[in-house]
């Protein structure tokens, strides 16, 4: 198992200033390489608390490929219904060449209605956007002369430049939640799978669909497979909960603020059952979430055992992605929570990673 961090700002003007968050978060990611943290991962939202400073995880990506030379920086994830393929694939070439071909590609529907609206477009399309803008972008990076004629996009003749440094493509993933068509899509699609075990969605019946469909399109191996989790460790477990249970608090409402649509307005064919999804949440605690394995908060000797036993409840996965600065978690708690959990908890699942870093 890896472990990687995970930047998914949570706060407005009213909390922090833009250029104060990604300061810190830069700051973070610099301490990736010490204490053994294999990769760099953000997200594409917009307009809202909830993850609106972050409308392109491209530029954030860029500047943290040059603070740190193993992480590998992954898009977690970039949203084809809101984009151009044609200037998705370009920024992905151009990150991948920044980086030195350490870039990791994920994609999503998006699934926050005040972005379809903003943006202007029926959230009822958003499966068949995903799919033509997913497709139109592997074949841009896999191939040159590209001619594609979409429902949403069409071009001719077109060489997406700079070529990627990973060749025929950096590793490409798809981001699911609770529908297990998106699971079984994405084994199909050759994809990995970034998963969330929050808002009581069962994770191993989800993971299984993902194994069995990666299986069943004859690929070999087992597909690869990337959870988020919150996470803050302490030396203490009062002292983690003091700490975190807050700020994971106002996370988790803000999340249920910026998806509050789906249960007052007209549900959508693509995101069935997701007003019951979001009311669910909106009664979700910080201890709930520790308790079904969602947030990982306490003491080192307590997070490798919360660990193991997620790990052989969910029938097992390859990768956790950390949300270490959630909501107004400060850089200096986030900092001390990063090293100890490098120091005292990877080597127990990576080995010696740690120490051979410094």
């Amino acid at each position: 198992m890896e472990f990687g961090v995970q930047f998914f700002p949570d706060v407005g003007p009213r909390e922090r200033s833009g250029a104060d968050y990604f300061s810190d978060c830069l700051k973070l990611v610099e301490l990736c390489d010490q204490y053994g943290y294999a990769n760099v991962r953000t997200v594409e939202h917009y307009f809202h608390p909830y993850g609106g400073y972050s409308p392109n995880p491209v530029v954030f990506l860029a500047a943290a490929s040059q603070r740190t030379k193993k992480a590998r920086l992954v898009t977690g994830a970039v949203l084809p219904v809101f984009n151009n393929p044609l200037k998705i694939a370009g920024e992905i070439g151009m990150l991948d060449a920044i980086s030195g071909g350490r870039l990791d590609v994920g994609f999503a529907r998006a699934f926050l209605p005040h972005e379809y609206m903003r943006f202007g477009i029926s959230m009822d399309e958003s499966v068949a956007r995903f799919e033509e803008g997913v497709e139109q972008v592997r074949r841009l990076l896999a191939e040159e002369n590209v001619s594609s004629e979409g429902r949403f996009h069409s071009f001719k003749n077109v060489t997406s430049l700079p070529r990627p440094t990973q060749k025929p493509t950096p590793p490409l993933w798809t981001a699911a939640f609770t529908t297990p068509e998106s699971f079984e899509r994405a084994a199909r699609n050759g994809h990995y799978i970034m998963g969330i075990p929050m808002g009581g969605s069962k994770m191993k019946e989800l993971l299984q669909v993902y194994r069995k469909g990666w299986k069943a399109a004859g690929r070999p191996g087992q597909g690869k497979i990337m959870l988020a989790f919150h996470m803050f460790c302490a030396e203490t477990d009062a002292e983690a909960l003091r700490l975190a249970r807050e700020p994971l608090h106002r996370y988790l409402k803000s999340l249920v603020d910026a998806a509050s649509d789906f249960m007052s307005g007209p549900s959508s064919k693509d995101y069935p059952g997701y007003d019951k999804l979001i009311a669910q949440l909106d009664k979700e605690t910080p201890e709930g979430m520790m308790a079904s394995g969602a947030a990982w908060i306490g003491s080192p000797e307590t997070l490798i055992k919360q660990i193991r036993d997620y790990n052989e409840a969910s029938g097992g996965f390859e990768s956790a992605s950390l949300q270490i600065n959630y909501n107004t978690v400060s850089y200096e708690d986030a900092a001390r929570s990063m090293k100890l959990f490098g120091e005292k908890v990877i080597p127990h699942f990576v080995g010696k990673r740690a120490q051979a870093a410094e």
